[in-house]
């Protein structure tokens, strides 16, 4: 009897402690939630009026978010919901030195992130590997590919969310090599343009 009752508590121990860590691994706050889904929104308008871009899948970085924690979303179109998330960094020279404010620029050398909707291009080999072309579609970030923002992967990006801020790019939307494999699959297998949406 006593054997038994270890065994229960252990077994309700691993599976309340298993869902509570993956509930706070994978949290997306409502206030994020709701940032999304206006994004989404349009989106959606965007490409029903333009059909050369992937109506399935679009990707979408909150630079609300802290850069410790996840902010760069896989979203499904169809099922209108989050499928993946991860770390990805924005640039230096989007620092303000306020706590929580960043800074945007399209210009060249900012080193800074530019807010706006990107279509993703081809891949290249560059200096931190694969890496993905990527066409500024607004005012705010039409310079992207006189900048040579890209978006790639660098080893100093954790995998894990932690509770503080991650390495800075150059510009570039940065994201650990683990995301990067799960993010690639989808590029490489879509036939039309994803469309990768930056705001704040």
């Amino acid at each position: 009897m006593k054997l038994l009752s270890l065994f229960l508590f252990m077994t309700v121990g691993v599976f309340t402690g298993s869902k509570h860590y993956f509930k706070e691994k994978s949290s997306i706050t409502s206030l994020e939630i709701e940032r999304i889904n206006n994004r989404v929104s349009e989106l959606k308008n965007m490409i029903n009026v333009d059909h050369k871009y992937n109506t399935k899948i679009a990707f979408l970085v909150d630079m609300k978010v802290p850069s410790g924690k996840n902010r760069f979303f896989v979203y499904d179109l169809e099922k209108n919901e989050v499928i993946d998330q991860g770390l990805v960094a924005h640039g230096s020279g989007s620092e303000t030195g306020i706590q929580g404010m960043l800074k945007f620029s399209n210009e060249p050398n900012s080193n800074c992130t530019s807010l706006g909707r990107y279509a993703i291009g081809k891949n290249y080999k560059g200096i931190f590997g694969k890496a993905y072309r990527l066409a500024g579609l607004e005012q705010t970030n039409n310079n992207a590919l006189k900048r040579a923002i890209v978006l790639h992967h660098y080893s100093a990006v954790p995998a894990e969310e932690q509770n503080y801020y991650i390495s800075r790019s150059k510009g570039c939307p940065m994201v650990s090599e683990q995301f990067f494999k799960r993010i690639e699959k989808i590029i490489d297998s879509s036939k039309s343009n994803i469309i990768l949406d930056i705001y704040y």
